[in-house]
Order: structure tokens, then C-alpha cells, then sequence
């Protein structure tokens, strides 16, 4: 059986919501010595990291991911509930002594949000190599430890397997000069509309130039859509409507996930570019990253609904 791997972060996202407004409680004539604590009698802890929420969405689609990834001793509890989702985890190494990467988001009535992150293992993750993985038809090199993705893009690249770049988060942490190499190895990308524009700036190429170095270049754009960059042609993809706008987390991660179906599936890019966008919609209709559980049945009707044509899961 061919696989896609998936290499990137497994992580805690520990979700708490303060039932006041941040501004109530900040003096800004005191922000040189701020010292404040926040009452929190919300708290969520939900599975995430950009490796496990793909995984599960291309899971759900019938994929078969293999997910590549470095935690720490308190993993316990995420390998119980990948295991119960029937995923692998021959390549997800335990590093002794550190923690599973963690995000620590405190959100306020407003929608701002104080956020810290500890990236634990993760800072390990160029432990992990490639060629120790079977039967790799495509890759994916997405946000983790900066040694761990330079790595990561090398090994797909040496050993001539095609895979999508998709730094996200961990785009700061790059040169212009080093996400041009990337682009170079790599044989698809995938950025949202910051990202690429970051990208845009680092680098002093415009999208369309970036596009000529790999075979598609994806930017999506939240409510807006997405855009696929081909050879000679961009392609506009519409959002597909959601029933219920509850959760932003993990959308794009979900749509990686169509992406990543359709080219395993040698889908056409105009299905594929819809069906990442119909996953974006399932799982926003859904708190947290891995809580959304429609049967491919369901996606198939859903695509239908969406856009006025079939599409054989």
C-alpha cells in the first residue's frame, strides 16, 4: 500500500476562555511592568498540531497518512486516540525527557487571544528521516522544528518522492533565500494569504515567479476562497458554505488534506481545489481540530450540496 507522509507537529492545544475583556484589566501606563493573571473557568485540551489534523482528515477521506513527528513523555492520551482513528504511528518518536509541543490560548470576549507556545520534542524533529519510511508516494514537510523541516524537504528531494511545502507558523523562522530553496526541492506549496505575502516580501519574487518553481502553488483565503497556481493558468476556488461557523482551528489543516487526497487520487486540480474547501467547511462546523466525523458518504453528498456536481470518494 502507498502512503503520504506527513511530517510536521503533533500537538496539546490547551484552549481557555476569559469570561471578561483583556483591556479591562491591562493599564497601558503600567505595560512596562505588567503583571496580571487572568481567572479562566473554561478550559479545553484538544488534540492538534499540524501532522495530526491532517492525518485525520485524509483519514476520514479513505488516505492511508503515515505521520512523522516527535513528542514527549505525555503523550499517552494522543496515542490513544490516533490509535482509536486507525492511525500508524511507526514514524511519531518519543524523545525522553521533554514535553508533547503545547499551545497555551487564552481568548477573551472580544476575540483577542494571549497565546504561548512550547514546542517541547518537537525541537527534535530532525531525528526523524525519511528514508526510514516505506512505500512513500507523496510528502508533505509542514510546521515544525526549523532543523526537522530543512531535513525533511532534503530527504523527499534526494530520494526523488514529490511533496508539498507547507511551512506555516514556522515560515518566520526562514530567510528569503532558505524558502526559495524550498521551493526548489519542493514539488507543491501551500501558504494562506499572510503567509504567502510574508513569503512575497522575504523572498522579493512575486506570487506568479514563486508559482514557476513548483507545479502548483495554493493561497487560500479563509471566507474568501482559494487560488491555485498552475502552469500558464490560476484557477479560483469558491468556499464552500458551512452550516454553522463555530471553530476556525484546523481548517486549513483540513484543507491540506483535500489537496493531498486529490493528487494521490490524480483528481483534476478544479475538484481538488473543492474538496480541500469542503473539508475546511466540515471541520469548522466543529470545535476543536479532530472532533468532526462525516462518513465519505457524507462528503461525497456535501459536495454536491456545495458546488452541483458529484465527485467518487
Amino acid at each position: 500500500m502507498s502512503h503520504a507522509l506527513i511530517c510536521g507537529s503533533l500537538a496539546y492545544d490547551n484552549i481557555m476562555v476569559f469570561p471578561d475583556r483583556f483591556k479591562q484589566h491591562i493599564l497601558p501606563e503600567q505595560i512596562h511592568i505588567l503583571n496580571v493573571s487572568f481567572l479562566v473557568p473554561e478550559l479545553r485540551r484538544e488534540f492538534g498540531g499540524c501532522a495530526g489534523n491532517i492525518a485525520y482528515n485524509l483519514k476520514l477521506l479513505g488516505g492511508e497518512p503515515l505521520i512523522m513527528a516527535t513528542v514527549g513523555d505525555d503523550f499517552a492520551p494522543y496515542r490513544q486516540h490516533l490509535e482509536a482513528c486507525g492511525l500508524a504511528l511507526t514514524h511519531v518518536r518519543q524523545v525522553p525527557g521533554t514535553f508533547t509541543a503545547q499551545a497555551f490560548i487564552t481568548t477573551d470576549l472580544d476575540d483577542n487571544q494571549i497565546t504561548a507556545f512550547h514546542p517541547g520534542a518537537m525541537n527534535c524533529s530532525q531525528q526523524n528521516r525519511v528514508e526510514h519510511a516505506e512505500n512513500i508516494l507523496l510528502g508533505l514537510v509542514g510546521p515544525d522544528g526549523r532543523a526537522g523541516m530543512l531535513q525533511h524537504a532534503q530527504d523527499f528531494a534526494a530520494l526523488h518522492i514529490p511533496f508539498i511545502f507547507d511551512p506555516g507558523q514556522g515560515l518566520p523562522l526562514f530567510s528569503g533565500e532558505e524558502l526559495l530553496q524550498f521551493l526548489a526541492l519542493a514539488d507543491y506549496a501551500c501558504f494562506n494569504d499572510y503567509e504567502a505575502q510574508l513569503t512575497v516580501e522575504r523572498s522579493g519574487k512575486s506570487i506568479e515567479a514563486l508559482a514557476q518553481q513548483v507545479r502548483a502553488l495554493i493561497v487560500t483565503s479563509g471566507a474568501q476562497g482559494s487560488r491555485i497556481h498552475l502552469p500558464g493558468r490560476t484557477l479560483e476556488i469558491p468556499c464552500a458554505k458551512a452550516n454553522a461557523l463555530i471553530d476556525p482551528t484546523g481548517c486549513g489543516d483540513a484543507y491540506r488534506a483535500g489537496i493531498l487526497y486529490g493528487i494521490l487520487n490524480h483528481l483534476d486540480w478544479e475538484e481538488t481545489g473543492r474538496l480541500a474547501s469542503l473539508m475546511g467547511a466540515l471541520k469548522i462546523e466543529n470545535q476543536g481540530a479532530q472532533n468532526h466525523h462525516p462518513t465519505r458518504a457524507e462528503i461525497c453528498a456535501r459536495y454536491q450540496q456545495s458546488f452541483g456536481t458529484t465527485i467518487r470518494l
